[in-house]
């Protein structure tokens, strides 16, 4: 910890009422990994019940969807409602100390940037529900289904978008150390780019092959 009182990147941020970072970060990631575990396993499982009717890769998509919408929801909500000054609390709760914890790879969120606060926002009023949404329609072979996927994940593509090009803009200089560049910034947001851009390709080839049918049988 630098003379600033804080781990952060850049040293000249700041964050007065600073208190220090209680939990390790195997106490901050390991929960969370374990909770995103059994939300898998969770929905694996009964999408296997519904009679056979789901093949494979609808079951997979419904494990994604489930699991990035509780994320954007849970995650979202806490940063814009319950946690707007987590890194001075004194006594922290879990959500605090991963906010702390995160911020090591994008100081952003301790300093409450504002595009952080607009991308949050978006996050919790569109991604999360659609992602939610989402799990429904696969479910019940909604009409909807492909359309919804597609929008939603262009909407996560456009989030990587600007969260990625800000970053940029703005210095790219707000992560403590290599690691957390590469652990954090890099590597827990990854998964929301190569993702959406393979179920993105998917949904736009599945309605061209219905448009293309329906228009062999107008014929």
């Amino acid at each position: 910890m630098g003379g600033s009182g804080h781990p952060y990147s850049p040293a000249e941020l700041e964050l007065p009422g600073f208190v220090p970072q209680r939990l390790s970060q195997g106490e901050i990631v390991a929960p969370f990994l374990a909770a995103s575990l059994l939300v898998v396993l969770a929905v694996w499982i009964i999408s296997g019940r519904c009679g056979g009717r789901l093949s494979r890769t609808d079951r997979s998509l419904m494990c994604w969807w489930a699991f990035t919408g509780l994320t954007h929801v849970v995650l979202a909500g806490s940063f814009l409602f319950f946690t707007p000054d987590f890194f001075s609390k004194e006594n922290p709760s879990y959500f605090h100390e991963l906010f702390k914890e995160y911020s090591k790879g994008d100081s952003r969120y301790a300093a409450r940037d504002t595009v952080i606060l607009a991308l949050e926002v978006i996050t919790i009023g569109f991604k999360g529900p659609a992602s939610l949404l989402a799990v429904y329609a696969i479910a019940t072979r909604k009409s909807y289904s492909y359309i919804l996927q597609f929008a939603a994940c262009l909407c996560q593509l456009y989030g990587c978008l600007v969260y990625f090009t800000t970053a940029y803009l703005g210095g790219f200089n707000f992560w403590a150390s290599p690691f957390y560049f590469w652990a954090y910034f890099i590597g827990t947001n990854s998964p929301w780019v190569v993702i959406p851009t393979l179920v993105a390709t998917r949904s736009w080839k599945t309605i061209s092959a219905a448009f293309r049918a329906e228009k062999v049988k107008t014929r």
